[in-house]
């Protein structure tokens, strides 16, 4: 397994062109990341966590106003809690074209988008463009904190690269569904339910 920084950022963008898969640290945690325009990279992400096909891939991106470009549809709640938690640990789900949709595996014309409050991570997004990247860990076992930690899941796996940021926090983003007219909480990470409800009372 190659171990690379964010410092190479420009051979970090050219394996993850070649159609690899490339583990990375987060804002939260270790990722496998792919080009959202490759396939067989993001087929390869599911092999190797061993991931049901059902289950999406999101997407991070360098800003809000990437994400909207993308063929996405955010609602006026949508729009507030990413102006107000961006960058940050929110996940939010919203409405997407189907070509958009199928590429990271939704079948319901979804898909989940975040921008990761990290610096380093901004910049290479800013150079790569938006990728899927979903918990460097096997299906149900818990997320990877570090370098040494992917190579030991995932070397014998066929994991070919990986960017070594040191320790990151063990926690996950918070993931809101803002499909429906009432914004639905699917998962409970470092942002509070009671911190949405307050941003969104304001508005």
């Amino acid at each position: 397994m190659r171990t690379l920084s964010f410092d190479e950022r420009l051979d970090i963008d050219a394996a993850l062109n070649a159609g690899l898969v490339v583990g990375l640290p987060t804002d939260t945690v270790y990722g496998l990341a792919c080009r959202i325009d490759r396939p067989d990279a993001l087929a390869e992400i599911f092999r190797l966590k061993d991931r049901p096909s059902e289950v999406a891939l999101p997407i991070l991106c360098d800003s809000l106003e990437t994400a909207r470009g993308l063929g996405t549809r955010f609602s006026r709640d949508a729009v507030i809690l990413a102006k107000a938690f961006w960058p940050g640990p929110l996940t939010l789900v919203v409405g997407a074209s189907v070509a958009l949709s199928s590429l990271v595996g939704s079948n319901d014309e979804s898909v989940g988008l975040r921008v990761p409050g990290d610096e380093q991570l901004l910049t290479l997004l800013d150079l790569t463009g938006p990728l899927a990247v979903t918990s460097a860990n096997l299906h149900g076992d818990a997320p990877c904190a570090s370098a040494e930690e992917i190579e030991a899941v995932f070397g014998d796996r066929g994991l070919e690269v990986v960017v070594d940021g040191g320790i990151r926090q063990n926690f996950s983003s918070t993931v809101v569904s803002c499909l429906e007219s009432a914004l639905e909480v699917k998962r409970v990470g470092e942002i509070q339910p009671s911190q949405i409800e307050a941003v969104l009372s304001r508005d």
